[in-house]
């Protein structure tokens, strides 16, 4: 039985190239704790740069894309399982998005593209670490949350909330009511800045046209 050495030697390399740059991405990943940790995104551009090699060795002079095309459809379920809906936000979208561009850096490594793969991996990591405060910024002027307002059923009561509302510059979708005795539920999404919410909060407080609320 002959051993290819270099064939064992070069894939080798791309193997371990994409645990390496795996690593480094779920590290943060893990450190964030987040559901896509350090093990998890390791197997997913590990597995990706595996399939990518068996694409490339079974093709042969064939077509070798089949393969790797379809690392991408089961990518996608991945994806789609991390994402999710909590209240009137949607969450996982990063960790989905991650998950994409780790299998794409684990396909660069199973064809030897190291450089796309390394540029591309410190870019993600720019992106993750060095992008958070610009978003913060962002939040702190343009900040959605979900508003369930108590209210006595009581004429203008409606009108009485959306003002209160308005009063503090904030923007306003009511997305459901509904009517329990003699009270009244109110559902809306209000985008505003951080302190615009704030000060929204405290005059609920001690507003007399809200007999509670949860944000």
């Amino acid at each position: 039985m002959n051993i290819d050495y270099p064939f064992i030697l070069d894939n080798g390399l791309k193997l371990l190239t994409s645990i390496v740059l795996g690593g480094i991405i779920g590290a943060e990943r893990e450190y964030k704790g987040r559901n896509i940790g350090f093990r998890t995104i390791i197997l997913i551009t590990l597995g990706s740069t595996f399939f990518t090699i068996l694409s490339l060795v079974i093709g042969g002079t064939q077509d070798p894309t089949r393969i790797a095309s379809n690392i991408i459809t089961g990518v996608g379920f991945l994806g789609a399982g991390a994402i999710f809906r909590d209240g009137i936000s949607v969450k996982g979208v990063t960790t989905a998005s991650i998950i994409w561009i780790s299998a794409a850096i684990g396909m660069a490594c199973g064809i030897a593209q190291y450089e796309f793969a390394i540029m591309v991996t410190l870019s993600v990591m720019i992106i993750l670490l060095g992008f958070t405060g610009i978003q913060k910024f962002i939040d702190q002027y343009n900040r959605e949350l979900e508003y369930v307002f108590t209210v006595t059923n009581e004429t203008q009561i409606l009108q009485d909330v959306e003002e209160l509302i308005r009063s503090h510059k904030l923007r306003f979708e009511r997305t459901g009511i509904q009517k329990q005795n003699n009270q009244l539920t109110l559902t809306y999404d209000i985008k505003g800045g951080e302190r615009q919410h704030e000060a929204f909060i405290n005059s609920l407080q001690h507003s007399p046209v809200v007999v509670s609320f949860k944000v």
